[in-house]
């Protein structure tokens, strides 16, 4: 009878344990998928993240290509180019020229009266380029050079008889006069520097002072072009000649402003080299995420399995 209880007793245990077991097993089962399905709800976050940083890295590095940042560099020179002043006197007469230094400009002795010319000038008629049928007149003077000794071109001219309520005489400013004096077609010359530059004017009975700045503009083809920018200031001149006169007199100054020579050239922010570093790490990223995510389902699919086989075992031996 003992040896009979006790081993109903074993049975029993048994029993229990067979009954226990699978339950603890089926637990943690549960756990492991659970946890395996937030593992891959994370990698698939991360992927979709990165999906959306190559995006925006994309779509970051397009829009710089379109709209390139300006860049302003400032070079200092002791000595320019001497740029050419083309002036349309009309009837205008150049009385004289001169150059200065230091600002300095010594009162006039004779005003109204020819004087000496100490400029480099130049004289050309070419058509207009906007009309191609009028004559245009042109003096062309050599302009400062030194602007350390802050060289300045003072020029006086006189006009007779003038038909208008207001007199002016028309000026353009071009890069450089050496250009002009070796051009083999100075009038095709002069008909690019008209329709390129910009022009100006100055008034009869007053003294005009004309600063220049130069500014270089390197485009996206690598040419570059050449522009002044220019302060004028204007004081009024008391003619002080005995004679009530009728005619105007014309006095123009012109000087560097600064010896800093501005150049202006779009700077495309975007670099390619970083984009694809950036697009590399994302996609490293990516592919490991993807490889994770493929590891985790198969992971998965195998737990699944043996959960599946050890219920089929246990059903067997209960039946």
């Amino acid at each position: 009878m003992e040896v009979h209880e006790d081993s109903s007793s074993v049975i029993l245990r048994d029993g229990e344990l067979g009954t226990t077991t699978p339950s603890l097993r089926f637990s943690k089962t549960c756990l492991k998928n659970v946890f395996s399905v937030i593992l891959l709800f994370i990698y698939l976050l991360l992927m979709a993240v990165a999906v959306f940083l190559v995006y925006q890295t994309i779509s970051d590095f397009r829009e710089k290509l379109k709209h390139p940042v300006m860049s302003v560099t400032y070079k200092e020179v002791s000595l320019y180019d001497p740029p050419g002043i083309a002036f349309y006197p009309g009837k205008a007469q150049l009385l004289s020229c001169k150059h200065h230094y230091y600002d300095h400009i010594p009162p006039l002795i004779n005003p109204g009266q020819p004087g000496d010319i100490e400029c480099n000038t130049q004289r050309i008629n070419y058509t207009d380029p906007f009309t191609n049928q009028t004559m245009k007149y042109a003096l062309v003077v050599q302009g400062p050079r030194d602007v350390k000794k802050r060289e300045l071109v003072f020029l006086q001219f006189y006009l007779n008889e003038t038909d208008q309520d207001f007199s002016a005489i028309d000026y353009l400013l071009f890069s450089s006069f050496q250009e002009f004096v070796s051009s083999p077609e100075k009038a095709k010359f002069m008909k690019d520097c008209e329709s390129s530059y910009s022009s100006w004017k100055f008034s009869g009975g007053f003294r005009t002072w004309v600063k220049m700045s130069l500014v270089k503009t390197k485009e996206e083809d690598g040419s570059e072009t050449v522009e002044f920018k220019q302060e004028t200031s204007v004081v009024n001149y008391i003619d002080q000649r005995t004679k009530p006169r009728s005619d105007q007199l014309f006095f123009v100054v012109f000087e560097w402003k600064d010896p800093f020579i501005q150049t202006v050239q779009d700077i495309i922010t975007a670099n390619p080299w970083n984009m694809i570093a950036l697009l590399c790490g994302i996609f490293l990223a990516l592919f490991k995420a993807a490889d994770f995510a493929k590891l985790s389902v198969k992971w998965m699919i195998k737990i699944r399995r043996r959960h599946l086989k050890r219920t089929r075992q246990v059903t067997n031996h209960i039946s």
